[in-house]
């Protein structure tokens, strides 16, 4: 039956029941909007946890390629202290073999000064 032929009450119900409808389906459509804004939300969320993460992830790249650095300069460092260390070494061998022989020089002239005063002692001038 055409609206137009409805009696004003049914006409009346009838729009009633459209527009109630489309209140429905306006209350559907907000809620759908809010689950997107939600939805949107979330992902912003993630891509900002994301974003940490990565942030984070690259602080320890730097740091453990400081350490990496820092690792290296110390082995370095152990390295010239060991060869400076074997260097101190020889270096004082070599002063003890020079203390030694000048010893053995005082050593020397002592016996000859005393050869000296003996044989001074035994000869009457």
């Amino acid at each position: 039956m055409p609206n137009d032929r409805l009696p004003p009450e049914e006409h009346r119900q009838q729009a009633e029941g459209v527009r109630e409808r489309a209140e429905d389906r306006r209350e559907e459509a907000e809620q759908f909007r809010r689950l997107a804004e939600e939805a949107r939300e979330m992902r912003d969320l993630n891509r900002e946890a994301l974003e940490s993460l990565r942030e984070e992830r690259e602080r320890l790249r730097v740091a453990g390629e400081t350490a990496r650095t820092a690792g290296e300069d110390a082995r370095a460092a152990a390295e010239a202290a060991r060869h400076a260390a074997m260097d101190a070494v020889k270096a004082t061998a070599e002063t003890l073999q020079a203390t030694l022989e000048n010893m053995r020089a005082v050593e020397e002239m002592r016996r000859t000064l005393r050869n000296l005063r003996d044989v001074n002692k035994l000869e009457p001038n």
